[in-house]
């Protein structure tokens, strides 16, 4: 039998712009603070396309070694780089009097309530495949540099029915519906799942997304924490080449280890 041979493949051309130009910036061709050349200028320095062009300018991004602004370009970071520049704080405080307290948010649209099948990530972390939720899809903005994320918040029917005030006003702020829930004797605790990927062509659309950079998606998943049981579901998805999630860790006490007993063999 004939052994297989392996057969390297080339780096896609973009990646192998993104990684000329990473090596330029290294060695000092382009100082921390100069534009990168335009994309018409890349057509030419490397008789690439545009789309190429714009592709590892987007690679170049991710690496941390440039951000690009609107109406200026793309500019070199300082060595090593810079966290990107929006900072979405995924902090939750509960106030003396038995209030909830969230980071405020800016809303660029009115929210938009529908009824759907749960299905996907939220599906699964609810334990409600293919049942009935309430839908509110908000999209914010920071003021500040303009990025937007889309929000999210799926109220499962079953937790509706068991506080039929959330099915009311659904589109009440978050820290509300976190409000009724406690009122109705719930104990609450919330657990966030952070993942990424691309995003879909109407996700870059909504979001004003000029490339296929990933998005962050964090799901953040409301539970009852006597019955262990999930009651709502908010996703959260933010351009990851301009946005930072935080979040205060606060330590939990370890749980007690069982003692270890020792049976002694009888002879």
């Amino acid at each position: 039998m004939t052994a297989s041979e392996h057969i390297e493949r080339a780096p896609s051309m973009y990646l192998q712009v993104a990684q000329r130009m990473a090596s330029d910036i290294r060695r000092g061709r382009y100082q921390p603070g100069d534009l990168l050349p335009s994309e018409s200028a890349m057509v030419k320095m490397y008789g690439v396309g545009k789309h190429t062009a714009r592709a590892a300018v987007a690679e170049l991004r991710r690496m941390g070694l440039v951000e690009s602004q609107q109406g200026k370009g793309s500019i070199v970071l300082a060595s090593g780089g810079v966290l990107p520049a929006t900072r979405v704080d995924r902090s939750i405080q509960r106030t003396s009097k038995g209030s909830w307290r969230l980071p405020e948010t800016k809303q660029a649209e009115p929210p938009a309530v529908s009824r759907t099948a749960l299905d996907g990530p939220p599906a699964l972390l609810l334990d409600q495949q293919d049942q009935d939720a309430i839908s509110v899809d908000r999209v914010i903005h920071d003021p500040e540099t303009g990025v937007r994320m889309a929000h999210r918040v799926l109220i499962p029917l079953a937790t509706a029915a068991d506080v039929p005030t959330l099915a009311e006003q659904p589109d009440a702020e978050i820290s509300d519906l976190y409000r009724q829930l406690a009122d109705a004797g719930l104990s609450l605790s919330f657990t966030e799942h952070v993942t990424a990927r691309t995003p879909y062509p109407d996700e870059r659309t909504a979001l004003g997304l000029s490339d296929a950079s990933p998005l962050l998606i964090t799901y953040r998943v409301t539970a009852d924490a006597d019955q262990d049981r999930p009651l709502l579901c908010e996703e959260l998805k933010a351009p990851a080449a301009t946005c930072q999630l935080t979040y205060p860790v606060t330590p939990t006490k370890a749980a007690a280890k069982r003692a270890t007993r020792r049976r002694s063999e009888s002879e």
